[in-house]
């Protein structure tokens, strides 16, 4: 199944898609289910239920006439990983511990769903605004000290995350903290989608496109540290709760292509790693976020709209 939460009558409901232009809309077939999506989760049942009421039916509303949403409706945790990939982490120089992932925790309002505006911060607050395409991971069975064996036994899908990064904040101190948690600075969606749906994460790929252009590609076994090791950790540390989001990390920028000319002046680069085909995400920019079999996270980029400008 594909879910998506989209906006009703001031109001986010549920969906599920049903081919590449349709949906059918949950409270229309199941009425009897919760209208969030951890709610539906933290039932022994939810997932079972709703396949069921939407099994053998034809999506009936547009997909195109709606507004997509996050569609973790009260997220307990979400978590990020740093340092994940190989081309990562050899692009920055950066080291990390190859036997323990490097976490750090994003809030809620730091991101929002498919076609909805990512917020740049202002040159004056800061310039080195950057994408990060990832997997992100949703707990759907709770637990507490997992066996790696059965870490994805806990998994109710997977979607598609922009992890937009304030590089000048994330320098700051020794902690990541403001730099990834800019408001609306990043986004997942445009659904989740179920584990039978989806496969195995290994064999995927995950690219990112600014204006059109790939600026990153990379197979998700590049990963340093995969999906049910990270769960297995992670339920070390507290109870795994429905509805926990586990963004896997990002790989490196591509190196530029030959007639590749817009972006690429050294002199609009502001973070610390300078990397030849990397660029920031500025207002007017088009970013998307590409897994294969699985979908692609589309949003634009606008300025801070909050801004009122320094005297």
């Amino acid at each position: 199944m594909k879910i998506i939460a989209y906006a009703n009558a001031g109001r986010t409901a549920l969906g599920v898609v049903t081919g590449a232009t349709h949906f059918i809309a949950v409270h229309d077939v199941a009425p009897e289910l919760p209208t969030g999506l951890i709610d539906i989760l933290e039932m022994r049942d939810g997932l079972a239920r709703l396949r069921q009421a939407v099994e053998g039916k034809s999506g009936d509303r547009a997909l195109a006439d709606v507004t997509l949403k996050p569609f973790l409706n009260r997220p307990n945790a979400m978590w990020a990983l740093a340092l994940n990939f190989k081309s990562h982490i050899a692009e920055t120089g950066l080291q990390t511990n190859p036997d323990y992932p490097h976490l750090f925790m994003r809030t809620a309002a730091s991101f929002v769903g498919a076609e909805e505006p990512i917020v740049a911060p202002p040159d004056e607050v800061a310039r080195a605004f950057d994408y990060e395409g990832e997997l992100a991971v949703v707990i759907g069975k709770p637990g507490r000290y997992i066996p790696v064996e059965r870490a994805m036994e806990h998994v109710a899908g997977y979607t598609c995350l922009n992890e937009g990064s304030v590089r000048e904040y994330q320098m700051h101190n020794r902690q990541f903290g403001l730099g990834k948690n800019f408001e609306a600075s990043g986004s997942y969606g445009p659904w989740l989608m179920t584990p039978d749906e989806f496969g195995d994460p290994q064999r995927h790929t995950v690219l990112t496109r600014v204006n059109g252009v790939v600026r990153q590609r990379a197979p998700l076994d590049d990963m340093l540290i995969d999906v049910a090791n990270v769960i297995s950790y992670l339920s070390c540390g507290y109870s795994l709760r429905p509805g926990d989001l586990i963004a896997m990390g990002t790989p490196g920028a591509l190196k530029p292509q030959p007639d590749d000319v817009e972006g690429l002046d050294l002199s609009r680069q502001y973070g610390p790693f300078p990397t030849p085909g990397l660029v920031h995400m500025r207002p007017g920019d088009c970013v998307e976020v590409e897994i294969d079999g699985l979908g692609v996270l589309r949003n634009r980029v606008i300025a801070d709209p909050s801004y009122a400008g320094v005297e």
